[in-house]
């Protein structure tokens, strides 16, 4: 029982430094899977940043290659991102990572595909929040 009461408050805590230092909105912790209602690994933030948070280096080129002129705004859209909220001194395997990548809906209605990376947002004892990108297996890195 303790330790529910722990995970709902830190991802409380995450969804507050999310809504009042980061500006996203429609944030909703999710701790059933929205696809079969089945319980998840652990609480689950969904919500949308004020603008795009990662865009792969592939769509990228083809982002700029599509917009010429240097002194034209191009488009962000945000995309709705997923959130695993965890603290500094929790102990996380590879396999605790991959139950709650399985766990996770997939990105579209229309794609099957499984989400491949999450935001991991890390608490520590002072309330700070760190967020890092988290992927899905290999990633292929950015050339330059």
């Amino acid at each position: 029982m303790a330790e529910t009461n722990y995970v709902d408050h830190l991802a409380a805590s995450v969804l507050d430094n999310l809504r009042y230092q980061h500006d996203w909105t429609d944030l909703q912790i999710m701790t059933r899977s929205p696809v079969d209602d089945s319980p998840l690994p652990r609480p689950l933030i969904s919500g949308l940043p004020p603008r795009q948070l990662y865009l792969h280096p592939d769509d990228q080129i083809e982002m700029l290659k599509s917009h010429r002129n240097p002194e034209e705004h191009i488009p962000e859209t945000p995309v709705v991102e997923w959130v695993l909220p965890t603290h500094l001194a929790e102990k996380w395997t590879l396999r605790s990572f991959a139950n709650v990548f399985d766990s996770m809906p997939p990105q579209t209605s229309t794609s099957p595909d499984r989400v491949k990376r999450i935001l991991l947002a890390t608490v520590h004892d002072d309330s700070t929040v760190v967020y890092y990108f988290m992927h899905d297996g290999i990633v292929k890195p950015r050339q330059n």
